[in-house]
């Protein structure tokens, strides 16, 4: 295996498990488990019965577990062969996944103030006309 490899496989493992975090943690489909989460992290009688439900809520807590997962199945190391490996290997996708995550919350928001102001032009457009 050459030196560039493993650099490259965690770009790409970076891939699922920021689309699986964002996706639990913030997409409709996930929305009433999500909401039941976020009650139940609010409003739970323990300390471990609100952070277990938060993590289901924050997409980077929720990563952290996705990437102990994703590692599981995929034995992923970096820099070391070890448990060392798997140590560096966990923090580095989290963060690159978390890097992916942010990029497409900055994209997803001005696509979205984008289609924002062309609505509010037409219908200004649309009020200007006689």
């Amino acid at each position: 295996m050459t030196i560039s490899q493993p650099i490259y496989w965690l770009f790409i493992l970076a891939i699922p498990i920021a689309c699986i975090a964002w996706t639990v943690t913030h997409e409709e489909i996930f929305s009433e488990p999500r909401n039941y989460c976020k009650r139940q992290s609010l409003y739970g009688k323990t300390l471990l019965h609100r952070k277990f439900f938060y993590l289901f809520t924050c997409e980077y807590c929720f990563s952290f577990y996705v990437t102990a997962l994703l590692l599981l199945i995929t034995r992923y190391q970096l820099l070391y062969t070890d448990w060392r490996g798997y140590l560096v290997s966990g923090f580095s996708l989290v963060w690159i996944a978390n890097i992916y995550m942010s990029l497409f919350f900055l994209i997803r928001t001005d696509l979205k103030n984008d289609g924002l102001d062309s609505k509010l032009k037409e219908s200004e457009l649309k009020n200007c006309r006689p």
